[in-house]
């Protein structure tokens, strides 16, 4: 019978919660906590993930996860599917997309997902509609040394947040957002002015230290997010 991760979950919270590791302390690593639990690794990250995400440990990309010395409510971020949002305000949804090519990692890119070596990486451009309008301008990078199958994907048909959500999981992720004036490419793409304030978000995505995707979301003016935690 395997190990579900809400089991691995609660017996990591009833361990913390008794002091068996303290504010601060390391946590075992996922590879020996699925050797302890008899599951796969992937169930102890899900369980971590779950227990980062509601404020009780913090977790560090090659640095491990520590008990939070005061642990707090954090918000709970869920990848956006745009297809639904644009849905969800009564809007018919259309995706095309723009350009799809395969190209040597650039080296600002590698910096930014710490990748090593040389390698490979799908680069796609996308727009998303609503009722016929320009929505949201997708510019996205694949790390094929992660993804190969990505190679074979038909993106002509399927968004590629859709296809990434439906394909990998992820473990960490990296998210900002900003304003950004509109260039003569976002221009053309989402139909405005150059010189426009546009609303963008830039999100980079690994499992388990393997960089997957680094993705620039930039959306029509007037764009407002709201989150709920």
């Amino acid at each position: 019978m395997k190990t579900a991760f809400r089991d691995v979950k609660e017996d990591i919270r009833r361990r913390i919660v008794q002091g068996v590791w303290g504010p601060g302390d390391l946590l075992p690593n996922e590879v020996d906590l699925a050797e302890e639990f008899h599951c796969a690794r992937a169930t102890v990250n899900r369980a971590m993930r779950e227990l980062a995400e509601e404020g009780l440990v913090e977790r560090k990309r090659k640095a491990g996860t520590r008990v939070l010395l005061s642990p707090v409510r954090q918000a709970r971020f869920n990848i956006p599917i745009v297809r639904k949002e644009i849905e969800s305000r009564g809007l018919m949804y259309r995706y095309a997309l723009v350009n799809r090519e395969v190209i040597d990692t650039p080296d600002w890119l590698r910096a930014r997902l710490g990748l090593e070596g040389d390698g490979q990486v799908l680069h796609l451009t996308c727009m998303h509609y609503g009722d016929g309008s320009p929505y949201q301008f997708e510019d996205r990078w694949i790390n094929l040394a992660a993804l190969p199958q990505a190679i074979e994907a038909d993106f002509s048909k399927v968004g590629p947040t859709e296809w990434l959500i439906a394909t990998v999981p992820y473990s960490d992720a990296e998210i900002s957002f900003s304003a950004m004036t509109a260039d003569d490419e976002t221009a053309r793409h989402l139909s405005c002015a150059q010189g426009d304030s546009l609303f963008l978000a830039e999100r980079s995505t690994w499992f388990e230290d393997r960089a997957i995707t680094y993705v620039r979301l930039v959306f029509q003016r007037g764009y407002r997010m709201t989150t709920r935690y």
